[in-house]
Formats: C-alpha cells, structure tokens, sequence
C-alpha cells in the first residue's frame, strides 16, 4: 500500500493501531474542508502495527484531547510539504466536556454545568471537578 504524503495539513502518527477512528471522531473535523486518510494497521518498526491520519488543508485542530485516546501519538504540522512543528502527545491535566461523571448525585447528572475532570495521576486516572469521582 502506497501512503502519498501531504503538501500541507496535520498527520498524527503512532497512534495505537485500531484506535484511528476512535481518534477522529474524538477530533470533530469538517470532512467538508479538507482530504481526510485514516489508514489503519500499518506495519511500524517502533509499535510492530500503527494507525495514522492524514488532514490536508487543516491547519487549525485541538488535538490536545488525542491524549486521552493515545498519549503515545504524534501530531506533524506540515507547510508547503516541510514538517514545520511536532508535537508528542501527553495526557492532558484538564479535559472538559469530554468524559461524563457516573456519580448520580453529582451536580453535572442535574445541572447544566460543564463536565471537568483533572488528571490525578500519571496512570492516565481522572477525577470530577466536582466531586472527585471517576469517570
């Protein structure tokens, strides 16, 4: 399979294989604004089998919620097709309106707040803003 490059866009590469898609929806992109390649389970020397997505004409994505899905991922900003800036993902320490609290008397199971939630520790392990459950 032949995987053509970008002139200009985002490629997150090495992301665990077979959470590509879990990615891109995590992305919300307009596909309506660019080309969009999710390739999946591609052979890589460093993880044995990779997912990689390709956005060309995106300039402008958070990414920064991807650490959630795949800490290990890399996001290449490429300009005029020359990588420009890289960036390894970490866990994020904030995330907000992405994971829902469980905890029913939570004041985000009755009212229309959002839902925050800090990393509490290196284990990737977050807790609700509000009452410090888990997700």
């Amino acid at each position: 399979m032949e995987i053509t490059s970008i002139s200009n866009g985002i490629i997150i590469d090495h992301i665990r294989a077979g959470s590509g898609l879990k990615v891109l929806d995590y992305l919300n992109i307009d596909t309506e604004r660019g080309s969009v390649a999710v390739v999946m389970n591609v052979r890589s020397s460093k993880h044995g089998k990779k997912d990689i997505i390709k956005l060309e004409n995106y300039e402008n994505v958070d990414v920064n919620v991807l650490g959630l899905v795949d800490h290990n991922a890399t996001v290449i900003y490429i300009k005029d097709e020359k990588i420009v800036k890289k960036i390894k993902l970490t866990l994020p320490e904030k995330v907000t309106n992405v994971l829902k609290c469980k905890n029913p008397r939570c004041i985000t199971s009755s009212e229309t707040v959002p839902h925050v939630f800090h990393l509490a520790d290196k284990a990737g392990k977050y807790r609700c803003e509000y009452c410090d459950s888990a997700p």
